[in-house]
């Protein structure tokens, strides 16, 4: 009766794994179909979560920052106040283990709008979207994020394939212009 009555414990407590194990395994396929090392990936998650960290403990919320880290390759956009706050920021992301290159896209001005970052992750949907339609390159190995209306593309790529998804990109609704940062393997 004990073995039952344990069986029956168990296979309730395993009840809620199978989502768990699911997002994992999609995880796993992603990771599959991303050309970054897998050291990269967990580098590049870091790299995000000290810059968020650090430039919310300095700077609260006098300012508007995204950072975005595609092997280790960063790109920091949103909105300071001034020249000094930009420079200021970019330091504190340069001074973070394993970054080696920084794409610094800041502007100088207010902190934009609730209504106008909607409207960007409204655009990088679309533009995700579109991507896995096209069967040039990857959607997975393509990173998106958009600022303003402007799309940054990064990634590790061949010439064909950032082409292509540039050229994806900049013929999707709201799109004021693409910005390619991709690491070229051919």
């Amino acid at each position: 009766m004990r073995i039952i009555l344990f069986i029956m414990l168990f296979s309730a407590s395993l009840q809620g794994c199978f989502p768990v194990v699911a997002a994992g395994a999609g995880a796993g396929v992603m990771a599959v179909q991303d050309r970054r090392t897998s050291g990269a990936l967990v580098e590049d998650g870091a790299i995000e979560a000290k810059a968020f960290d650090r430039i919310g403990a300095q700077f609260k919320d006098n300012v508007h920052v995204s950072v975005t880290s595609y092997n280790r390759s960063v790109l920091i956009t949103g909105e300071v106040p001034d020249a000094d706050t930009k420079a200021q920021v970019e330091r504190v992301v340069a001074n973070i283990r394993n970054v080696a290159k920084i794409y610094n896209e800041l502007t100088i001005g207010p902190n934009s709008s609730l209504t106008e970052r909607s409207n960007d992750a409204l655009i990088t949907s679309n533009v995700k979207l579109r991507f896995v339609g096209d069967k040039r390159f990857s959607a997975n190995s393509i990173k998106v994020v958009t600022e303003n209306n402007v799309v940054y593309l990064m990634g590790i790529v061949n010439h064909a394939e950032g082409q292509a998804a540039s050229e994806v990109a900049s013929g999707s609704q709201g799109v004021k212009s693409v910005v390619t940062l991709f690491e070229y393997v051919d």
